[in-house]
């Protein structure tokens, strides 16, 4: 059975219920960036972790990456992300009532 819009929109929302996974596309918000670079930012974490957060988010659509000799580079595939990130933010920071 193929799934319907609103199990891709739940599976996206799932991917992004991690704050590890928020704090990496906080990150890529930023521009590309190397798993190298992402790790270091993250100190909180393992970077097999890391890895596994970069995975999942590749795997709903949200990053891409690309490899260049030894080293992938993530960024956002998805445009609009970022200011989606900065409009729920100023939600959150209650500098928006209403839209």
């Amino acid at each position: 059975m193929a799934k319907t819009l609103n199990d891709k929109k739940a599976e996206v929302f799932k991917a992004l219920s991690n704050p590890v996974r928020l704090d990496i596309i906080d990150l890529l918000t930023e521009g590309e960036k190397c798993v190298c670079e992402i790790h270091q930012k993250l100190q909180k974490c393992e970077q097999p972790y890391i890895s596994k957060c970069l995975q999942k988010l590749k795997s709903v659509g949200l990053i891409k990456d690309r490899k260049d000799g030894s080293n992938v580079y993530y960024s956002l595939k998805i445009c609009c992300l970022k200011e989606f990130f900065e409009c729920l933010n100023k939600i959150l920071e209650g500098k928006i009532d209403e839209c």
